[in-house]
């Protein structure tokens, strides 16, 4: 792997995240595709990009930030699923796997942060 980010654990199950966001949104109704559909999968997609953009070439202090973006993007994406959820294309069954796998997310960005030399 060529660059740092591929190998680190938390990116590759933000990848991971925006597969399972993205079958989600396959069964959302036509009205949501612009919508709810949307949002739901650019905030998904951009815990895993935020993570590898701050990681190639930056100081610790700018990945720090841009892990700040990722950590906003998964609560981003929480809140998608209770708005989905409240709409009724969302099941409780999907909502707290993905729940879950999100909390987990957050937690290793927030370690990952807390692991760089920022002052």
């Amino acid at each position: 792997m060529a660059f740092k980010f591929e190998n680190l654990k938390v990116w590759q199950r933000a990848i991971e995240l925006s597969g399972l966001i993205h079958e989600l949104t396959l069964s959302f109704p036509k009205d949501e595709l612009y919508v709810l559909s949307s949002q739901i999968k650019r905030a998904a997609d951009s815990v895993s990009l935020n993570i590898a953009e701050g990681s190639t070439g930056q100081t610790d202090k700018e990945f720090n930030r841009f892990l700040g973006f990722a950590l906003r993007s998964g609560i981003e994406v929480i809140s998608c699923l209770y708005v989905g959820r409240r709409r009724g294309i969302v099941s409780q069954e999907q909502f707290e796997m993905l729940y879950d796998e999100l909390t987990e997310i957050i937690k290793m960005i927030q370690a990952l942060r807390n692991s760089l030399n920022v002052i």
